[in-house]
């Protein structure tokens, strides 16, 4: 009779990428967690929406992360978003001063969100757009999307990913809402669904 090692492959069992939450009220969302810009920046802008399940219901335990370059285009390589006190080790959040382009927002009770940033140039031949990672109830891993602003149409009818996705394009522009405030819904499932990205 042969004996089977119990960590070989044919008897481990697989298991999920990510625990089932949601956790993410603990730890993750920060003080500042939403302000990106730096304050009283002139370039500065506010995005904001909801996260929506299929059914067109909000998520209010969903956690929004958002990338973004400068107004240059220039992605920033500056520390600092999650700063300790040195002394007792408690969260100080930002400093007000440096952009470090990335922000985490934690949905409210009616799944809304929102992110003061910078307005980010265009670079790489994309019109300009904030990257959007999202985790939420239900996801065993996290999505990915873009936020398009809608300032430059010759921009964005050259974009090669909007150009790509072709119909669903307007799934990923956010609306103007005037006076530097843009709204960007992102809707799990269903109709009107956001288009998501898999990077390889």
């Amino acid at each position: 009779m042969t004996k089977t090692d119990p960590s070989s492959r044919a008897t481990v069992r697989p298991t999920p990428s990510h625990t089932v939450g949601p956790f993410y009220g603990y730890a993750l969302p920060f003080l500042g967690g939403a302000d990106i810009a730096p304050l009283g920046h002139p370039d500065t802008i506010t995005v904001h929406g909801y996260v929506l399940d299929g059914a067109g219901a909000p998520l209010p335990d969903a956690l929004v992360e958002l990338w973004g370059a400068d107004p240059d285009g220039n992605v920033s390589t500056t520390d600092g978003s999650i700063r300790r006190d040195p002394a007792t080790g408690d969260p100080l959040g930002r400093n007000g001063v440096e952009f470090t382009g990335w922000g985490r927002i934690q949905t409210d009770a009616d799944g809304h969100w929102y992110a003061r940033t910078l307005r980010p140039g265009a670079r790489g031949g994309s019109a300009p757009y904030l990257s959007v990672c999202l985790f939420a109830r239900g996801l065993l891993v996290h999505l990915f999307t873009r936020v398009y602003l809608p300032d430059d149409e010759a921009a964005l009818a050259a974009d090669p990913l909007l150009a790509r996705v072709g119909a669903r394009r307007d799934t990923l522009i956010a609306a103007d809402e005037g006076r530097g405030t843009y709204r960007f819904d992102i809707r799990l499932q269903g109709e009107g669904e956001t288009v998501f990205l898999e990077f390889q």
